[in-house]
């Protein structure tokens, strides 16, 4: 067990997992449904999190052309088609389980995310990938002490913080601007989607004595519901600064060494 296997838990799911979807869901190229669904299906074709099989029969527009291509993809072989909705073509846009797969995808088809134009779960939007059912984010407000440093440098040092705890990933600790040295840092035109916290307003990168750090730093101005306590609050990559809390330098994730010395 890793340093950073203690500090928050474990992706849980096993590779080639099928469950049922609860919702109904939708994609959609050029404002045209391609599919409706009530019965689709998670499938986990890597542990981080899953992805929307649908059933053939639910394709409400658009034709799948089989690009006589398979591919092993986790939960079983399957099939590469394009798909053409009216004058759009998608080459290689879906993967048609193939008869050896699990029975439970036989009859469904599983789009690359990026093939359509919009996803929705119920009348919500969805982005970059489904939200896993087994992953949890939750935001707590702590009174616990916040110091960041990066080659030696303070960038930021607040006294308290909120935490966000997402179900894979280490904890984030989230800070008000007032506390951040905004001399240090230089603003970045990055802009990130998370499926469960939304779109990022800003990144901020710095330049230290042994060069550039870029993207370091993160704020969501408008964050998804499940993640509002964080609105206009920065946090810094564990995995790319030194990051005291309570005045103990934590490890940064995936260095069992935990990191540099505490001082």
């Amino acid at each position: 067990m890793t340093s950073e296997s203690v500090l928050h838990p474990s992706l849980i799911v096993p590779v080639g997992h099928v469950e049922p979807v609860p919702r109904r869901i939708r994609g959609l190229i050029g404002g045209q449904v391609v599919f409706d669904s009530r019965r689709a299906l998670y499938v986990w074709e890597w542990r981080a999190y899953p992805q929307f099989s649908i059933p053939l029969a639910d394709l409400v527009d658009g034709t799948l052309v089989d690009d006589e291509h398979i591919e092993h993809h986790g939960a079983g072989p399957a099939r590469r088609h394009t798909l053409q909705v009216g004058s759009e073509v998608r080459v290689g846009a879906a993967w048609v389980w193939d008869e050896d797969a699990p029975k439970s995808l036989q009859g469904t088809v599983r789009f690359e995310w990026d093939a359509l134009d919009a996803w929705f779960e119920e009348d919500e939007p969805v982005f970059v990938h489904p939200r896993s059912p087994y992953s949890r984010v939750d935001t707590l407000r702590s009174s616990s002490s916040v110091r960041v440093e990066v080659d030696g440098v303070l960038l930021a040092d607040a006294p308290n913080c909120v935490k966000l705890f997402e179900t894979g990933l280490p904890t984030r600790y989230y800070i008000e601007r007032m506390y951040v040295d905004w001399t240090r840092l230089r603003h970045s035109d990055t802009v990130t989607h998370c499926p469960y916290k939304g779109t990022t307003s800003d990144y901020w990168s710095f330049d230290g004595d042994t060069g550039p750090h870029e993207d370091i730093a993160w704020a969501y101005d408008f964050p998804t519901i499940h993640a509002n306590r964080i609105a206009g609050l920065v946090a810094f990559y564990n995995e790319h600064v030194d990051l005291y809390i309570d005045g103990v330098l934590l490890p940064r994730p995936g260095d069992p060494a935990g990191g540099t010395a505490p001082k």
